[in-house]
């Protein structure tokens, strides 16, 4: 069997797309085998069902609470990287990322530097920073994206 022989990953982002311009990305982002190890109280573990409480309000996990405080951390890490909305789920965790280069000296950055952060290095560095402090990955390779091109979709997005 070769190489050739072998199914193919897809590509799962937007070919020729500038992943480091200004906008707004939907990412998700999945725990590998689904395992649900961001919430309290799901899955084969709970001797209970959910109260609607907890449905509305559910319990983060240890790991769902460090998956948390390391979004927070990203704009520290990316001075042009929000973090503008995120839903942690038992297995995967939902994002909305805003990239908002400034102006330096005067003139916005258009081509891509070193510098440049972009979304594929962001969520690298999100995954990498858990895992390290976890000791270990949940993280299944890759995320998905949607880039959010106007309002209506950002909007039905938030929802």
């Amino acid at each position: 069997m070769t190489s050739e022989d072998l199914p193919r990953r897809k590509k799962i982002r937007l070919e020729g797309y500038d992943y480091s311009a200004n906008g707004l990305y939907f990412v998700t982002i999945c725990v590998t085998e689904k395992y649900q190890v961001l919430w309290e109280n799901v899955g084969a573990n709970s001797v209970r069902p959910l109260t609607s409480n907890e449905i509305l309000h559910p319990k983060l996990s240890v790991t769902g609470k460090l998956v948390k405080r390391k979004l927070t951390e990203i704009a520290e890490h990316f001075p042009d990287v929000f973090v503008e909305m995120s839903c942690i789920m038992p297995d995967h965790v939902h994002i909305i990322i805003k990239i908002e280069k400034q102006p330096k000296n005067g003139r916005t950055l258009f081509a891509p530097t070193s510098e440049t952060p972009t979304l594929s290095r962001v969520i690298k560095h999100f995954k990498e920073a858990v895992t390290k402090e976890l000791g270990y990955s949940i993280w299944q390779k890759s995320f998905y994206d949607t880039i959010i091109k106007n309002r209506k979709q950002h909007a039905e997005i938030r929802q």
